[in-house]
């Protein structure tokens, strides 16, 4: 399957993922991989709601108060040895990091999953520069092999089948007896593993992402299922800790109450197999560690967030609960998407890093369901989100034209409800008696933006409000 790198063609994107067998054979481990994990998790905590509440209200203070906590850590991090940069853009960020890289003189770099480091480019400006970059995740290892880009932020190859990945072990990992059994989940872990091993002790640089960064002890704090994120760390000389500037936490205590809520969210455990905090370069007392310790925060649009409608975005911790839940990812999967980011966050996250100009499309690809919103850790309103750029979308004509004319004209109905009711019945019966056999609708004029990617059922039954006066004569009888 080749998908369109841009948002723009969601719907080729779209279209192309619904006729894709392989991606729809793997996109239905989603529901059992992650829906009913995070459902027996939360189960197990009476207080998960509660806890929440104090989630979201604790990330509501910090971005009231983000310049004050971006100082604090910075700080922190330069009292423990270590160095912080800011950078305002995703070139500013992949300069820095190259910069540092080459004063080291790095020929590998080794690197944990990091979203962000999608976000701006990083493998790519790496290997500009002359030097290798090595995803170590072993979702993320995967679709490098394959030259993809990640189709879910937790699970990057989620849209992968196991013979897939065993064909590109194969491909690349000539090396090895070509009779091998590979049949196994097990055994192609063991294969990477054996593989990534050699790239962990020939790293000059190791570069992961951060969870969370704790402003009162200036530490970074990265949760794993894979250990990989401790041997970048902990091998090479360098650590390059890359994040983006809303992972601030006052405190290690409020840590641990995010912590609480993001494994459960995520994977339905009640922690990952790895929490793992990193404070500064080795200390003279360390038996390891690197020798030199960054964080480059980046900016890259966030700031234009703060204080606008779509602030709340700024909460996300990164789980991929509405996505897990979103019956129009289980549909296409996160390529389709066309950027970094799928899913509900990404329909708002989106817009707001590359402008709606761009991302326009993906806000609109939501049924308004409302699951998302109510699985989320931190309570982000994401349908009243992607509602606000529907809305931006609309009023800087950026919608097509004979869109904006049938609102209008919808418009002028909802305004006289007498005339609505009356236009609705009609229509209702009309394609009712039209659709009596099939009962749908391949092809309908006046409605070619739904019938070219889905069939419209036949209406049954009454309008709704037909169905609402009738119920309330009923309740007065």
């Amino acid at each position: 399957m080749t998908l369109h790198p841009t948002t723009p063609d969601f719907k080729d994107n779209a279209h192309q993922a619904l006729h894709d067998p392989e991606l729809q054979k793997a996109l239905g481990h989603v529901q059992h991989g992650f829906i009913y994990k995070r459902q027996s998790a939360v189960e197990r905590l009476p207080e998960f709601e509660t806890l929440r509440e104090s989630a979201r209200d604790l990330k509501n203070h910090v971005l009231q108060n983000l310049d004050l906590y971006l100082e604090t850590y910075e700080r922190n991090v330069t009292s423990s040895g270590g160095q912080v940069h800011f950078a305002r853009t995703s070139a500013e960020a992949c300069e820095t990091i190259v910069n540092i890289c080459k004063s080291h003189g790095a020929k590998s770099v080794t690197k944990g999953k990091s979203m962000v480091s999608e976000e701006i480019g990083l493998n790519a400006a790496i290997e500009a520069a002359g030097m290798q970059a090595v995803e170590t995740d072993l979702g993320e290892y995967i679709i490098q092999l394959r030259g993809e880009t990640p189709s879910h932020i937790i699970a990057p190859a989620v849209h992968l089948t196991k013979e897939q990945v065993e064909g590109d072990f194969r491909r690349v990992h000539t090396h090895l007896d070509g009779a091998r059994d590979l049949s196994e989940p097990v055994q192609l872990l063991t294969e990477a593993r054996g593989v990534l091993r050699e790239k962990f002790l020939a790293a000059d640089v190791g570069i992961t992402g951060a969870n969370f960064l704790v402003a009162e002890t200036g530490t970074s704090i990265i949760v794993t299922n894979e250990g990989n994120g401790d041997l970048t760390q902990s091998l090479p000389k360098v650590h390059i800790v890359i994040a983006s500037i809303e992972k601030i936490v006052p405190t290690l205590e409020d840590a641990s109450l995010l912590l609480r809520v993001l494994a459960r969210s995520a994977t339905g455990q009640d922690m990952s197999v790895y929490t793992t905090l990193s404070t500064g370069p080795r200390r003279p007392q360390d038996p390891d560690g690197p020798e030199h310790y960054h964080v480059v925060l980046v900016d890259n649009g966030r700031s234009a967030m703060l204080g606008t409608e779509f602030e709340d975005m700024l909460r996300c911790i990164r789980c991929g609960a509405c996505m897990n839940h979103c019956p129009v990812y289980h549909a296409i999967g996160g390529h389709a998407y066309g950027w970094v980011y799928p899913g509900p966050m990404g329909a708002v996250m989106t817009p707001s890093l590359i402008g709606v100009e761009k991302g326009g499309h993906l806000p609109n690809a939501s049924t308004f369901c409302g699951r998302c919103e109510s699985v989320c850790p931190v309570k982000i309103p994401l349908p009243k989100l992607m509602r606000h750029w529907r809305e931006n979308e609309f009023e800087r004509h950026l919608t097509p034209a004979v869109q904006r004319f049938g609102l209008k004209i919808w418009g002028f109905f909802a305004k006289n409800p007498r005339l609505y009711s009356f236009a609705t019945r009609a229509a209702m019966t009309t394609l009712a008696w039209l659709g009596r056999d099939k009962g749908r609708f391949a092809s309908l004029p006046l409605a070619k933006g739904w019938t070219d990617y889905r069939d419209l059922p036949a209406p049954q039954g009454d309008t709704f409000q037909a169905q609402w006066r009738k119920r309330q004569q009923e309740a007065r009888r």
